[in-house]
């Protein structure tokens, strides 16, 4: 009734003309007269319209879902017409199969809409298995000792109650295609729909005629993967109350305490094996537990493409003369090579690395993602000690000792000039073999120890930064006896050869 108000309003109140109401509404002029034109909206004189539920098709009914089911996973152009329908159950039942295209084409058209297109604007009560739901929430967690404000992304299936979810630094883009591709990859499908929220990471805008402006990467992922992406109505996320409800449920489950682990990418494995484990539990309202009513889900996924989509941004930075370049809007600083001062370099950036590529797009360094609304910086000194190793003569003039912590710049000027440049490859050594910090700790103990030459360095190394235990001396007690020492006859041996007749 909104739509018919809306158009006689036109008509009536605005004086626009039936082509222009064409125009503005998209509907049939034909309908648009009769809208006008009609007097009598007495509901009582309407005869009920008597909704046929083609049940000369019963027997077939299975078998055709079944085919409308699986052409989700194909192409447009590969899905089945209703003649084809018509025609395979003639090919498959012959003379048995007694009813006529037109009853086949009217339950193909009930049909195709319930499975394809459902109710655009809400969800219903009852949940079309394979349709998922995705969300971020917020949670802390530390990762070797240090404490990040982080985000987790959600992926529920709300058919069977069966949910997902993957840790993050962040809420980002490549946070958001990384998780959802982590999950794919895990259950082996992709769900043909997944309900979002209006986030800038996906949506540019709402448009007027409720429809969503997306982001181009966006489109690319949603292309590449082949699902349908359906939005919520602003400031409505309870419309996917699923994946609202399962984000506290896994905060409360599976992030408290607070969790500790040394690798992020290691625990985002061992949490969907947790998700898994989950579904053993009985379902909330249906009489199953989840993970078999997640085979229903599991069964309409679509397929993986061949390829996997490369989710990274690329972008190209400007080095400052120290070879650095800023992101986050020059906040977090990151460093490549003196080699690269002042240069244009292409930069690779995931949800938790950057990547500093050369000419031949292969990897420089990489450095772990910076998060966060202040200002930090992520150093690698390898590339900048073998730059230096090779031209130690030019070490105080180059700007980078300023930036070397001062226990090396102490070291460093203890050396003498002829192999400083030998020490400055052991450095760089140390800290391949282990990382900077782990070098700057083994030249802190060499002064110690008053050593400068190369061989001190790496056993101090080995003996510090090594996997062995380093034991203190045996001492025996009195009352074991002192043995006598060993000595050998070497003309023994001399005989033996001789009496062989050989010796040297």
């Amino acid at each position: 009734m909104t739509e018919i108000s809306n158009i006689r309003n036109l008509y009536f109140e605005e004086g626009k003309s039936i082509t222009e109401i064409y125009r503005i509404t998209g509907k049939d002029r034909k309908t648009i007269r009769t809208y006008i034109e009609k007097e009598d909206w007495n509901i009582a004189g309407e005869p009920l319209k008597s909704e046929s539920t083609f049940t000369k098709l019963d027997p077939y009914k299975s078998e055709i879902d079944s085919w409308l089911t699986d052409d989700k996973k194909a192409k447009k152009k590969q899905r089945h017409t209703a003649m084809r329908v018509f025609n395979r159950l003639i090919e498959i039942y012959g003379d048995d199969f007694d009813c006529s295209y037109r009853t086949v084409a009217g339950y193909f058209s009930v049909k195709k809409k319930e499975i394809f297109n459902g109710e655009k604007g809400y969800i219903p009560l009852e949940h079309i298995a394979g349709e998922a739901q995705g969300d971020f929430g917020d949670a802390d967690y530390y990762e070797n000792g240090k404490k990040y404000s982080g985000k987790y992304l959600n992926l529920s299936f709300p058919h069977s109650n069966k949910g997902y979810f993957q840790l993050f630094k962040g809420e980002n883009q490549e946070c958001l295609f990384e998780g959802l591709l982590n999950i794919f990859e895990h259950i082996g499908g992709v769900p043909p729909k997944i309900w979002f929220d209006n986030t800038s990471t996906i949506v540019k805008r709402v448009l007027k005629n409720g429809g969503r402006d997306l982001t181009d990467d966006f489109l690319r992922f949603q292309t590449h993967y082949n699902f349908e992406s359906v939005f919520c109505n602003p400031n409505a996320g309870h419309e996917k109350g699923n994946v609202e409800g399962k984000v506290g449920y896994h905060r409360r489950n599976m992030l408290v305490p607070v969790p500790r682990f040394n690798s992020l990418a290691s625990f985002n494995v061992a949490l969907l094996e947790k998700c898994e484990e989950d579904a053993m539990r009985k379902h909330y309202r249906k009489d199953s537990n989840i993970e078999e009513l997640f085979s229903a889900d599991r069964s309409a996924l679509l397929p993986m493409p061949r390829t996997r989509l490369d989710v990274s941004k690329y972008r190209t930075v400007k080095t400052n003369k120290y070879g650095r370049f800023y992101l986050g809007n020059g906040l977090h600083e990151y460093s490549i090579s003196p080699r690269y001062s002042g240069e244009s370099v292409r930069v690779k950036i995931t949800a938790n690395e950057v990547i500093p590529l050369d000419d031949s797009l292969r990897d420089i360094v990489k450095h772990e993602r910076l998060y966060g609304n202040h200002k930090q910086q992520s150093m690698k000194w390898l590339p900048y000690l073998k730059q230096l190793s090779r031209r130690p003569g030019a070490l105080k003039y180059s700007g980078i000792y300023q930036l070397l912590p001062p226990i090396m710049n102490t070291y460093l000027e203890r050396c003498d000039k002829a192999g400083i440049g030998q020490v400055l490859q052991m450095i760089a050594t140390l800290t391949e073999l282990s990382d900077f910090e782990s070098a700057v700790k083994t030249v802190e103990n060499a002064l110690d120890y008053e050593v400068i030459d190369t061989d001190s360095l790496l056993n101090l190394h080995n003996r510090i930064h090594g996997d062995f235990v380093e034991l203190p001396a045996l001492k025996l007690s009195e009352n074991v006896p002192v043995m006598a020492g060993l000595s050998t006859d070497m003309s023994i041996y001399d005989r033996k050869l001789k009496s062989s007749g050989v010796l040297i």
